[in-house]
């Protein structure tokens, strides 16, 4: 049986190291433009700033819930053009996997495979809302989970 497969009867092999996804879904979305219709003439360059954190839940049995949750606000000034809150969620099945490994999917692997469902839906939202397409460029989660667990190593290491 290949790897990341479960066999016919829905129990895995001893040892198999199966990492799937299960259901995709969103928990929570938002879009909020309060100074519409104003800003729609408006010649400035809004600033885009992005925000991105990941959290995750043990469901039990192999299943583990990863949220992605991304906030994309548009400004000029200090006023907000638009503002978007997406919490993009998935339903995986990770098991078998060392201590590190199930680490590196839940941190790398997960939120590669949810981004481009939020990223898609942000974009979708920009354009209903009736501003110009939004293309969120590509992100490494590797460089990101690489940074994360050198900051986490470097806070553990300073002394109290």
């Amino acid at each position: 049986m290949a790897e990341g497969q479960a066999n016919g009867s829905g129990t895995k092999a001893e040892g198999e190291r199966i990492f799937s996804l299960r259901r995709l879904y969103i928990k929570d979305f938002s879009f909020e433009a309060p100074n519409s219709p104003a800003f729609f003439s408006e010649k400035s360059q809004p600033e885009m700033n992005l925000n991105i954190r990941t959290a995750h839940s043990d469901l039990g049995n192999g299943s583990t819930e990863v949220v992605l949750h991304m906030t994309a606000q548009s400004v000029i000034g200090e006023r907000t053009v638009f503002l978007i809150e997406i919490a993009q969620a998935g339903m995986f099945q990770i098991s078998g996997f060392s201590r590190d490994e199930t680490r590196a999917i839940l941190g790398i692997h997960c939120p590669n495979t949810l981004y481009p469902y939020a990223r898609e839906a942000i974009s979708s939202m920009v354009q209903r809302g009736g501003y110009p397409p939004l293309v969120l460029q590509p992100m490494d989660f590797t460089a990101l989970f690489q940074q994360a667990s050198q900051d986490t190593a470097a806070a553990q290491a300073k002394p109290d």
